[in-house]
């Protein structure tokens, strides 16, 4: 790249522009943190108060200041400036990479693949259409091609960082359709980069020779990144992270492939992209570049590239009618195109319009490879029609469409409120679809028990989950001392939040890894440090944000040597109790035997027997529903035991009114009026004919009175199955369970879980309690198979 030949600073340069620069980029942070502050109450994102900080720093605003233009502007300047964009563009394309979910990406190509070439398609057509008048208005006299190839994919382009920060910012980049954008804007992109390097590399020998080279090298790159990554992951088996010098390792040959492709002729955006996409995900050492790249990008890298983007941008280019008409036709051609693409596309794969509308608009924004390809023509010796003047012309039109549709996309988002709506709750879910739940552990013991879980819970290959394993730590409040700083010892008052836990964290770490790399589950990691009184609101704002379905969490209990339960730390039970109360989903609690009882279905040599307690009501219905998961797994049999009163055994012929059944899904229709064991009996009769009918689950019918009754029959079973799934409660006033509030010690686990989880039942087998969200009583909707 021209860029990287020419940092130097020039004899008429009055200061080193090195200086001008880094005063720039620290003006435009300051500027896009003001506007971020005033305009995140109006629920605007940061990539729009990004390009207003440009804008405000740049030639329209204080940059018409002569002093200020004299400083910023300079003859050395725009090389300088350049360089650091392709800097700043290597580093985000490779984080926006690693932080891909490949298994979504390549679940929902085809729709996304879809979605995105619906606009481009037709950008297509009618950008070639139009072209023939911006060669008149503009007086292109050659290079017809070069200029339609450009005007085509200034049209067709999606720019994929902005969209995914602009997703980010107003946090739904878990939802169905924020995903679906932030995939469908990097095809798009990537479609249009392969095309223009393809059309150039063919532009002659030297460029086909070019190809062929990078093409070779990036293959290099990936083995090369491979065999470091499980090099320093070796290395480094007592370290949470890599050092800065091993990370720098796997950087520098990003950057040299980077610019050696850049100094080739063609963008390094889908190099860089592919290169964290397939970097490999287990070990320390894709954790250290997550770490060390995700707070950096999102923090300085992403706000000052944009920032720079809107530095650019020129005002007085609306003061002419000509250029206000090319302007204004450009951005409505590409809004125009994009929005009714995306909506044909749309419309072919039946996603709902509200989906729709937004994907369309969000698809409009720019700012990425179109500034690529802005530069690219000012410097290419061929293109000498490309004036300054068209340079900043199209600039202004890229900026102001992001500017313009970036709020649009927003308010819209922000308006809607069906997108902040998810599956809340277990039962709602169809067993095929992706499970989303969050995992939350204290220390490296409760990490065994919940990734059994995972596993069971993963049995399909059909059945994609998505799990989240949440750490959190305590935060001792700070003691007041007479000592002075130096005083103080390493790690004393004032240590950062990241040391705390640090030697649990690398347990925790290492057993992911192993995890990861046994059962090529890909688990997320978060960590949170608070006191223990606060923990349970970060749980609840985890979950919402992540749009989880369940959240598992540990009981205040872990068992010892000799099988018995033993008290852990004291604010874990607390802790429990609030995030049940205030869980924004179903919420689970496991009472994990590990030593005698549940054990990892994954790589298990044994079949592991569960069972799922069923007396009625919605946390049992919701147990069940999260016991159609764990039947699905090779290496789980599962068998549902029903509790019924003795008084029903004569018949069960008024179960269900009203019903029809196909083979693939059971549609219930039950009565406003029904009344809850009707729902109850509705759901195990779908359940029977779905599983058990086939023989892939087991059915029980067990006839009590009361409570003891019921405690006889679990102390039967007690050693016949390594876990038990039962609901908390919510089933009202129930015979079957009257009289066993006399045991009860754990109120958070319910009657029967309570009775399960005690010593004095003398049972070695893992419990499972779940409690359906609150919130979603009222909903009478039921997904059946």
């Amino acid at each position: 790249m021209e860029a990287t030949d020419e940092i130097v600073c020039r004899p008429i340069d009055a200061i080193n522009p090195m200086i001008g620069t880094s005063f720039q980029v620290a003006c435009i942070l300051v500027v896009s943190h003001i506007f971020h502050l005033l305009l995140k109450p109006l629920g605007q994102p940061g990539p729009v108060a990004q390009l207003l900080a440009g804008i405000v720093v740049g030639p329209s605003l204080l940059s018409r200041i002569d002093k200020v233009k004299e400083f910023f502007l300079q003859a050395s300047s725009a090389k300088y400036y350049q360089f650091f964009s392709l800097m700043c563009r290597i580093l985000f394309m490779f984080s926006i990479g690693l932080e891909t979910d490949v298994a979504y990406l390549w679940r929902n190509l085809r729709v996304e693949s879809t979605i995105a070439g619906g606009g481009s398609i037709l950008a297509i057509i009618l950008g070639a259409s139009v072209s023939w008048f911006l060669i008149h208005a503009l007086k292109i006299v050659k290079s017809y091609f070069s200029f339609v190839l450009f005007f085509i994919a200034v049209l067709a382009n999606s720019a994929s960082p902005v969209v995914i920060r602009l997703v980010s910012e107003l946090k739904f980049e878990t939802s169905q359709v924020g995903r679906l954008a932030i995939y469908s804007s990097l095809i798009n992109e990537m479609y249009c980069i392969f095309v223009v390097s393809f059309i150039k590399s063919f532009s002659g020998w030297r460029k086909i020779g070019n190809a062929v080279l990078t093409g070779s090298s990036f293959v290099l790159i990936i083995f090369l990144n491979k065999y470091f990554a499980n090099w320093f992951n070796k290395r480094n088996l007592n370290n949470i992270y890599l050092t800065n010098s091993e990370a720098f390792v796997i950087l520098f040959l990003l950057v040299s492939l980077s610019i050696f492709m850049e100094w080739g002729g063609f963008s390094s955006i889908m190099i860089c992209f592919l290169l964290g996409m397939l970097f490999p995900r287990e070990g320390k050492t894709f954790r250290t570049l997550m770490q060390k790249l995700s707070y950096t990008v999102n923090t300085f890298i992403v706000p000052v590239y944009l920032g720079y983007t809107g530095f650019q941008f020129d005002v007085s280019n609306l003061g002419d009618k000509v250029k206000l008409l090319v302007i204004a036709l450009t951005i409505v051609l590409s809004t125009a195109c994009k929005i009714a693409g995306t909506l044909a596309a749309c419309y072919y794969l039946k996603i709902p319009w509200n989906d729709g509308k937004i994907l369309s608009f969000a698809l409009n924004l720019k700012g990425n490879f179109d500034l690529v390809l802005l530069n690219v023509a000012t410097s290419a010796p061929d293109d000498q029609w490309w004036t300054p003047e068209i340079h900043s012309l199209f600039l202004t039109i890229i900026v102001l469409n992001t500017i313009i549709l970036g709020p649009v996309v927003a308010c819209l988002l922000n308006n809607e409120k069906v997108f902040s709506m998810y599956h809340s709750c277990l039962e709602t879910i169809h067993p095929d679809t992706e499970l989303r739940l969050i995992c939350c552990v204290y220390s490296p013991r409760h990490v065994s028990g919940h990734f059994c879980l995972i596993s069971a819970l993963s049995g399909s290959s059909t059945a994609p989950i998505t799990p989240y394993l949440m750490h959190l730590v305590e935060l001792p409040k700070k003691k007041k001392t007479k000592l002075m700083y130096h005083q103080l010892e390493d790690g004393g008052q004032f240590s950062d939040e990241e040391d705390y836990g640090k030697n649990d964290a690398l347990e925790i770490n290492d057993a992911i890894d192993s995890f990861t790399s046994e059962t090529k589950i890909m688990l997320r990691q978060g960590k949170v440090v608070s006191v223990f009184s606060n923990i349970y609101e970060d749980v609840c704002n985890g979950a919402e944000d992540l749009r989880s379905s369940i959240i598992l969490l540990p009981f205040h209990k872990h068992q010892r040597i000799d099988g018995q339960l033993e008290g852990g730390k004291v604010g874990i039970r607390p802790t429990n109790q609030k995030v049940l109360r205030h869980a924004p989903c179903s919420v689970g609690i496991f009472v994990d035997r590990s030593q005698t009882g549940f054990q990892q279905p994954h790589g298990s040599q044994s079949v592991q027997n569960i069972a799922t307690l069923f007396f009625g009501g919605p946390d049992d219905r919701e147990a069940l529903a999260c016991s159609k998961r764990v039947a699905l797994h090779a290496q789980a049999r599962l068998t549902v035991v029903r509790f019924l009163h003795s008084a029903a055994a004569g018949g069960e012929a008024s179960w269900i009114n009203n019903a029809s059944h196909k083979n693939e899904e059971v549609i219930m229709a039950i009565s406003n009026q029904g009344t809850e064991n009707e729902i109850d009996n509705a759901v195990i009769e779908s359940f029977k004919n779905s599983f058990v009918s086939t023989g892939k689950v087991g059915y029980v019918e067990k006839y009590v009175n009361d409570g003891v009754q019921t405690a006889t029959v679990l102390r039967e079973i007690g050693d016949m199955y390594n876990l038990f799934i039962v609901g908390r409660g919510g089933r009202g006033h129930c015979p079957l369970t009257t009289g066993m509030s006399d045991w009860e010690e754990c109120p958070e686990l319910g009657l029967v879980g309570d009775l399960l989880a005690s010593s004095d039942m003398n049972i070695n087998s893992s419990v499972l309690v779940i409690q359906r969200h609150r919130g979603s009583e009222t909903d009478t909707g039921i997904i059946d198979d």
